[in-house]
């Protein structure tokens, strides 16, 4: 009976670890828990039987319980809930060759503050300085910020 009592405190202690790391993160009731469970299984390993008996279950939480946990978040179990996928994509970074102070294009969609203008045939980021351009507005470049162009709308009062 009680190594059933030991068995059933670090099968606990592990149900609780896998809830803290994957419902419930960062230090919680349910690691807290664990760690309580894990420690009272320790010690009723050495009280209730001999001092190998404890060290034994002292190895196996200290030693087994972790390589278990690696094994079970790393194998196929846990492949449906991980995301697998690659980020190919770049930054469009253009040269000062490309876009100068100057250059006109008009806003593709509504710039509030930023969105995306089509200057010189092509498509690039831009940002207002804080006011809002509808689409389809004729914009003008102030200047660039790394691959960000800072644009105005073009006044056609005159």
């Amino acid at each position: 009976m009680d190594i059933l009592i030991i068995v059933i405190l670090i099968l606990l202690g592990v149900i609780l670890l896998v809830v803290e790391f994957m419902l419930v993160p960062g230090l919680t009731v349910a690691g807290i828990g664990s760690l309580v469970s894990f420690g009272f299984s320790i010690f009723y390993a050495f009280k209730h039987f001999s001092p190998l008996v404890g060290i034994i279950v002292l190895l196996i939480v200290l030693v087994c319980i972790p390589i278990l946990l690696y094994y079970f978040f790393k194998g196929s179990a846990m492949k449906p809930m991980m995301l697998e996928s690659e980020i190919n994509s770049k930054v469009q970074l253009f040269d000062d060759l490309d876009l100068k102070k100057g250059d006109q294009g008009e806003s593709i969609g509504r710039l509030a503050p930023s969105g995306k203008v089509k200057i010189n045939g092509k498509i690039y980021e831009a940002r207002t300085l804080g006011l809002f351009v509808d689409p389809h507005t004729p914009i003008e470049i102030i200047k660039t910020e790394g691959n960000i162009a800072i644009v105005k709308p073009i006044n056609k009062e005159k």
